[in-house]
């Protein structure tokens, strides 16, 4: 098989809303941390963000209360921007056969795992790698052991969505 066959296979409607998309991320990921030398972290985000309902002394660390108010707009804005990527495709809101129960066991066992790795995918690979840390190629190539082991398994086991 020839390399154009193989993409042709793997990305049945292209490579250009990836590319366009990792760019942007790239580019916010970017702004970001030169404007302000914050990671773009979205646990860091979620953690901010409670401290505007929480008294636990974890969200309401000085560096989180000074920095939630961007860290909103910048979350309301990844919401806003694949509200609009749905209306402009036309895609709709629900474009998965997996059952609403495994996506919200999915995001629990995330929602852990970047408290035990100390962040996030987007924290650490975007952030991390392209600031070549130590720590953030790490937690990538184990993300990447882990998804693609438990991927596999699933498969084996015959498990479908």
């Amino acid at each position: 098989m020839t390399g154009a066959l193989v993409a042709a296979d793997l990305f049945p409607r292209g490579v250009a809303q990836y590319l366009v998309g990792g760019v942007f991320v790239g580019l916010g990921a970017a702004i970001i941390y030169f404007g302000t030398g914050i990671i773009a972290g979205a646990s860091t985000f979620l953690e901010s963000t409670l401290s505007y309902v929480s008294d636990v002394d974890r969200f309401n660390r000085g560096k989180y209360v000074r920095s939630r108010d961007w860290r909103v707009v910048f979350t309301v804005g990844i919401v806003a921007g694949a509200a609009v990527y749905t209306l402009v495709s036309g895609s709709g809101a629900w474009t998965t056969d997996v059952q609403w129960w495994r996506l919200l066991g999915g995001g629990v066992l995330v929602g852990v795992g970047t408290r035990v790795g100390k962040g996030c995918t987007s924290g650490h690979g975007v952030c991390g790698v392209g600031s070549l840390s130590d720590a953030s190629l790490v937690n990538v190539a184990t993300f990447l052991g882990v998804a693609i082991g438990t991927a596999q398994l699933v498969q084996a086991v015959g498990v479908s969505p």
